[in-house]
């Protein structure tokens, strides 16, 4: 079975973007595990498929796969390659700037610029309203309203961890300097800890006036070059814990910059770039034809 893909990217943080209007494509974890692989596959930090909207208010659905075959909630850079995807392939006319965009973490509207070849920019993200409870995050861990900086003994060292939803779960953490920070033995340590019964995105980010600097270990994935829901999510923390002297911030992650405001509607907003790297055509080796093409069940 040939697949056809775009390989695109926000800030370094890659996914495989795959044309499923036809709702055609049930692939097992497996095969996008295989797809997503950097030496055998097409190589991305994960899959995302392009859908028809299943609930009234959205035009799109975005149903998106971790790089280990997991499903996630949402994602942020993902979400800004998806508005681009629709926007470059001539799915959204020209006279439309913004679209609404359904994932399993609800709907995200999206405002986009074009440049003046009619194909997306930059896009600004409407996030949504963080979730601060412990059982919405959801996490054991306590905290009324929020947990801010509760201790977490882990095998990798204690640490002091944030934890805010946006759709997905993020536990911040706040060190030194992020580039000697120990993501790769506190990362994992943190993301599978039992307080956290879905596992969790970890955060390790220090704040400079209205600057964040942030490295990301993603759940399902490892560290990636950027994350927009953990841009967002350090935002949200650094207000909660008093870092920011007010609601917005530039994120530097390790692929570029996002800018994210915690607006006074409640709702979290980010503005970042997405491009196209490639389109592309994969040869699905046997054992993956019949997982993609419906033998498979859903995930």
């Amino acid at each position: 079975m040939e697949l056809e893909f775009v390989k695109m990217h926000g800030l370094g943080n890659d996914f495989v973007v795959v044309d499923d209007l036809g709702a055609e494509f049930d692939i097992d974890p497996d095969a996008v595990a295989w797809i997503c692989d950097r030496h055998f596959g097409v190589g991305a930090d994960g899959l995302i498929l392009v859908r028809p909207a299943s609930v009234p208010g959205a035009d799109y659905f975005m149903l998106y796969y971790n790089a280990d075959g997991t499903t996630a909630e949402m994602c942020g850079n993902g979400v800004r390659c998806f508005a681009k995807y629709l926007v470059d392939e001539g799915y959204l006319p020209p006279e439309v700037s913004a679209v609404t965009v359904q994932t399993l973490g609800g709907l995200r509207h999206i405002d986009f610029e074009r440049d003046a070849d009619g194909l997306m920019s930059s896009a600004t993200v409407d996030m949504g309203e963080p979730a601060l409870a412990p059982s919405l995050v959801p996490t054991t861990l306590p905290g009324d309203p929020a947990v801010s900086r509760a201790p977490l003994s882990t095998d990798a060292g204690d640490v002091a961890v944030t934890c805010v939803s946006m759709g997905n779960p993020h536990a911040v953490v706040w060190v030194d300097d992020p580039d000697t920070a120990p993501v790769e033995s506190l990362g994992p340590a943190i993301e599978t800890h039992a307080a956290f019964p879905n596992r969790t995105n970890v955060e390790f980010a220090r704040v400079d006036g209205d600057r964040i600097t942030l490295r990301v270990w993603e759940r399902g994935v490892g560290e990636t070059l950027a994350c927009g829901t953990g841009a967002c999510a350090t935002v949200v923390a650094a207000v909660l814990d008093g870092l920011l002297s007010g609601r917005t911030a530039t994120v530097e992650l390790p692929g570029g910059e996002l800018r994210v405001s915690w607006d006074d509607d409640g709702h979290v907003r980010m503005t970042g770039p997405a491009e196209e790297v490639f389109y592309g055509v994969i040869d699905m080796p046997a054992d993956e034809d019949a997982e993609a093409d419906g033998d498979a069940p859903r995930d």
